[in-house]
């Protein structure tokens, strides 16, 4: 585990160099037990997340090794704000670039997926294999003596930039930084957590993505929180799939990067918050009903009496299982006060159809629309109402004590989230 931050520490936020004069920012000295709200409103920080964090020593999630099946197949997705293709090439490998040209920086793939021969640029048609190899600049000889490329001119000299790409259980990562440790080495403890889900080829069952007008870190914030769920989500605390009072636990990774936690329906303990006579949670409703209570029936197909884990990585990854639903988040800023969460769902691809009907009808638990999963953009847009322009006020981090190992293993706990700031901090040069 890390060693914490000492609280005395003070730092100054440093940004991009303009025109406007910069006001030295101290962080709170409690250290990462607070988050100052500038942090969610700052362009000048978010700006800074960008090349330090995404473009930086971290590996982002791409998408699904079936998302990109057959060779030629392609998809385009964001690491932070950069737009980035993923490709699989003639020999069946894997490959990510940044999605701009080398010549004059034109973006070269618009669909969200395709299948092509070659990646083209439609400016001045320059080619590139699916590698990211520059394979042929239009006129690059001149035409009737006239024109041309210098002499000197080489095509091995302007691929495109290419990244690192490793995969896990057929889920794709990459990385910009030529020095970050392996993908299984940077997952550490939590590439258990992935194993147990997804141990068999993956086929893909639909996508919803939404806008949540809020700063990307308040919503990498919530499925870390493992402890608002049973208070926020009125569809777990009534119908009892997730609740504290169940028996849970929480597995961070030594460096406190990732997180992820699980619970055991039907091993309740006894709580008086959870009595419905003594109304102690909003969250347990006795008034609320289903229509069609089909959607609690669930198998336990991993065999270990797990209904919800929900897995993070920093810093913009999500795996779920709720039930029998499956399904991956991507978090993508799109600006100081804006982000989107893309969420994947899919099956096995040995899945029969009753299986498959059962993820596709329980993917109505979480997504945009979710029974369970719509009341957490709603707060992150919230929060970041109330935060305002971000001048005053600071988030208070110390449900389960004060330090990076205080809490240990239980979900009534805010570990995983102090955990980050320390993280953040750091990679932000904040610490």
């Amino acid at each position: 585990m890390n060693t914490p931050a000492h609280a005395s520490h003070e730092a100054v936020v440093r940004g991009p160099t303009s025109s406007r004069e910069k006001t030295a920012r101290p962080w709170p000295a409690e250290g990462y037990t607070r988050a100052p709200y500038w942090v969610y409103t700052d362009p000048d920080i978010y700006a800074q997340e960008q090349v330090k964090i995404f473009r930086g020593k971290t590996w982002n999630y791409l998408g699904l090794e079936a998302e990109v099946p057959e060779v030629g197949s392609f998809k385009t997705t964001y690491i932070g704000d950069q737009s980035v293709v993923l490709t699989r090439a003639e020999d069946g490998s894997l490959h990510a670039v940044v999605n701009r040209c080398a010549h004059r920086g034109n973006m070269l793939c618009r669909d969200a997926f395709g299948q092509v021969k070659k990646l083209y640029c439609v400016y001045h048609a320059w080619n590139y294999n699916l590698k990211g190899d520059l394979t042929h600049a239009a006129f690059s000889h001149g035409l009737r003596g006239e024109g041309g490329l210098p002499k000197d001119f080489q095509l091995s000299e302007h691929g495109l930039h290419k990244l690192r790409v490793e995969t896990i259980c057929g889920l794709v990562f990459a990385t910009f930084s030529h020095d970050v440790e392996s993908l299984e080495a940077w997952l550490g403890d939590v590439a258990a957590g992935i194993r147990r889900v997804l141990h068999k080829p993956l086929k893909v069952l639909g996508y919803d993505t939404q806008r949540i007008h809020a700063n990307w870190k308040t919503y990498h914030e919530n499925p870390r929180d493992s402890y608002h769920a049973n208070i926020l989500h009125t569809f777990y605390g009534t119908f009892g799939l997730s609740r504290q009072s169940q028996e849970s636990g929480m597995t961070l990774d030594q460096s406190g990067r990732h997180v992820y936690f699980y619970t055991k329906a039907g091993t309740e303990k006894k709580s008086e918050d959870f009595d419905k006579t003594s109304a102690a949670l909003r969250s347990v409703n006795d008034d609320m009903k289903l229509e069609d209570p089909s959607i609690l029936k669930w198998r336990d197909e991993f065999g270990d009496g797990v209904s919800v884990q929900i897995l993070t990585t920093y810093p913009s990854f999500v795996l779920h299982q709720i039930a029998n639903s499956l399904a991956t988040r991507q978090l993508i800023p799109r600006g100081v006060g804006e982000s989107d969460l893309v969420w994947t769902y899919f099956g096995f691809a040995d899945d029969d159809e009753a299986t498959t009907q059962t993820r596709l009808v329980q993917a109505n638990l979480a997504g945009s629309a979710g029974m369970i999963s719509v009341e957490d953009a709603a707060v992150c847009e919230m929060m970041q109402k109330a935060m305002a322009d971000g001048q005053s006020g600071e988030s208070f981090i110390e449900m389960g004590g004060k330090t990076l190992e205080s809490g240990g293993t239980s979900k009534l706990s805010e570990r995983a989230i102090r955990n980050f700031w320390h993280n953040y901090r750091s990679d932000m040069d904040l610490a």
